[in-house]
């Protein structure tokens, strides 16, 4: 029996998505509740290269989700979770071995409604030391923060989902969604620092080691308001650069 689904969203992730799988397996490998407990499942949205084929050469179950969203490719891997536990983690992260652990205990506690593992990069400068000191003050202010997010599936679907309207910043609106629903039943958010995700710095290689200070201002306001968040620039730096 299932006990957490894994939701990878990926497009053309061929280069990276091995290195997440062999993190995957190796949490799998430390979970209490034996590693075919979790299910892992790669949203496949739209890939032109061998995406598709590599996962499921790695034994992952494949969504196929043609509409070029990032909410869409969430919400069709979710589709087809049969485990009662959600997570979902970004294609080019790798997740520490004991997340899955972490995981199934914080969403046993009655008092959770969710969360994340928050996030450590791969390699640091002083321009992402910056970048990462910037969003910090928003992560304890909020409680909500990013890596591998985390939920109860009756959950995910109570809030709806991921927005699929959105372009960028739909993990945000779904954690304050998952946030309010929490509220409501005297429940939070928790963040599971000790088992941090690795996020990749591919975008900080590409763009430059200060480019959020300004290319981030620009599309702050897609954050908020989803409609404005679909600019030729928010297109290029979240779906046109593989």
């Amino acid at each position: 029996m299932k006990r957490l689904s894994l939701v990878i969203p990926a497009f053309n992730e061929a280069r990276l998505l091995p290195r997440l799988l062999d993190s995957v397996d190796a949490a799998r490998a430390r979970f209490t509740g034996g590693a075919d407990a979790v299910e892992v499942i790669v949203a496949d949205n739209a890939s032109t290269d061998a995406t598709a084929s590599m996962a499921l050469a790695r034994g992952c179950r494949v969504a196929t989700v043609a509409t070029r969203m990032i909410g869409a490719a969430r919400n069709g891997g979710a589709a087809l979770a049969t485990a009662p536990l959600l997570c979902f983690v970004d294609a080019d992260t790798q997740i520490h071995p004991d997340t899955f652990n972490a995981i199934a205990g914080a969403l046993a506690n009655h008092r959770i409604v969710g969360g994340a593992t928050g996030v450590t990069l791969e390699r640091w400068s002083a321009g992402i030391a910056a970048t990462y000191a910037l969003m910090v003050p928003l992560v304890w202010l909020t409680g909500m923060d990013t890596g591998v997010v985390f939920c109860h599936r009756d959950d995910f679907l109570r809030v709806g989902g991921y927005d699929e309207s959105r372009h960028y910043a739909e993990d945000v609106d779904f954690l304050w969604k998952l946030k309010r629903l929490g509220w409501s039943r005297r429940q939070r958010l928790a963040r599971l620092r000790p088992v941090k995700a690795v996020a990749s710095t591919r975008k900080f290689d590409r763009y430059g080691d200060w480019h959020y200070f300004t290319l981030m201002p620009a599309m702050a306001a897609g954050t908020f308001r989803p409609r404005s968040g679909g600019t030729a620039a928010a297109r290029r730096y979240w779906y046109e650069d593989r």
